[in-house]
């Protein structure tokens, strides 16, 4: 089995290709190669394991050849993150519109030279759902919640789930749509999306740095730990199509955390000088990003294929400890924490 991970030097496209790489199988099937595409280079572990196949640059650079290699499987993960889209309109457009136009025909181009059709996951987003006058959104959005994305990046993802279903009614690949959550806590450097505070005012802390948080302590928000989030990409490749259910995205479990949710976990599993390394400074911009988002999720189709959120944002927050403690730069990272 040779399978495709669409922004796969990035967090989760990484973590997603050492879990499968440590399996060694998919769907019953060994795998033989992972490609990794990406703008940028892949973590030297990952590029060094003669399983994987390293393509940097632009996706659409890519999916021309893509239609005479044989992919079994794609994780289509590639993306520019909410922040971006909304400074840069063309940039949305091109990295996360064209590029999914481009993958998805090279791979119709596979089929219909014979191939049989790819099976495709596509990491949607919590944030196709937003506020509309026409349609009031819930407290908590579920699988079959109106989406009215309030976002240039949250109607990209819409259309894009739009374009999955239709390709996979005509039988050009074999897709599925999952709504990943606010995925905290990201480790490295913040990204220019919206809702990078939510993992640095964990990450930064636990550091022994400071961290301004841009909205207030009562932001409510769906999350989900990396961990969680993987297993659920793979849950949905493996699934099969009845499993499922129709051709319309689900929602991944979430976390429904408060901004005070998230500190009181820190404060006990990291103490009190964690917590107090947080600062508020209202960014006006992504407040009202994070205002037009759901402030709560339910994933009851994920539910049913055996997947569930994490119990605590405790829980998550040990997850992120364990994952740095176990990676080379643990003393870097974890610099000011003291269980």
């Amino acid at each position: 089995m040779r399978l495709l991970i669409t922004g796969g030097a990035g967090f989760i496209g990484s973590r997603l290709a050492r879990t499968l790489l440590a399996r060694g199988q998919l769907q019953g099937q060994a795998i033989e190669q992972i490609i990794l595409a990406d703008q940028f280079p892949a973590p030297a572990d990952l590029a060094a394991d003669p399983r994987v196949l390293v393509k940097t640059g632009p996706l659409l650079d890519h999916c021309q050849a893509l239609a005479h290699e044989a992919v079994d499987g794609v994780f289509h993960l590639a993306s520019a993150v909410s922040g971006e889209c909304e400074a840069d309109f063309d940039l949305g457009l091109r990295s996360n519109l064209d590029s999914t136009r481009a993958l998805l025909d090279a791979l119709r181009a596979r089929h219909q030279g014979g191939a049989a059709p790819a099976r495709l996951v596509f990491s949607s987003s919590v944030a196709v759902f937003g506020p509309d006058d026409a349609v009031p959104m819930p407290e908590r959005v579920a699988d079959d919640t109106l989406p009215t994305p309030q976002t240039s990046y949250g109607i990209h993802k819409h259309i894009c789930e739009h374009l999955v279903a239709d390709y996979t009614r005509k039988g050009y690949i074999d897709g599925r749509s999952a709504r990943l959550m606010t995925v905290t806590v990201r480790p490295g450097k913040p990204n220019g999306a919206a809702s990078a505070f939510f993992s640095g005012i964990i990450r930064e802390p636990l550091a022994g740095e400071p961290s301004v948080c841009p909205v207030s302590l009562d932001v409510s928000h769906p999350v989900s730990s990396p961990r969680a989030t993987v297993e659920g990409l793979i849950a949905i490749y493996e699934c099969t199509r009845e499993a499922y259910g129709g051709r319309t995205a689900m929602n991944l479990p979430a976390l429904n955390v408060t901004v005070k949710d998230m500190l009181d976990a820190l404060e006990r599993v990291a103490g009190p000088a964690a917590r107090a390394r947080v600062s508020f400074e209202r960014n006006d911009t992504i407040a009202g990003i994070v205002s037009r988002w759901p402030k709560g999720a339910t994933a009851k189709r994920a539910n049913q294929l055996g997947l569930h959120a994490e119990k605590s944002f405790d829980d998550i927050i040990r997850q992120y400890i364990a994952d740095t403690q176990a990676s080379p730069h643990a003393a870097l990272a974890l610099k000011g924490y003291t269980p």
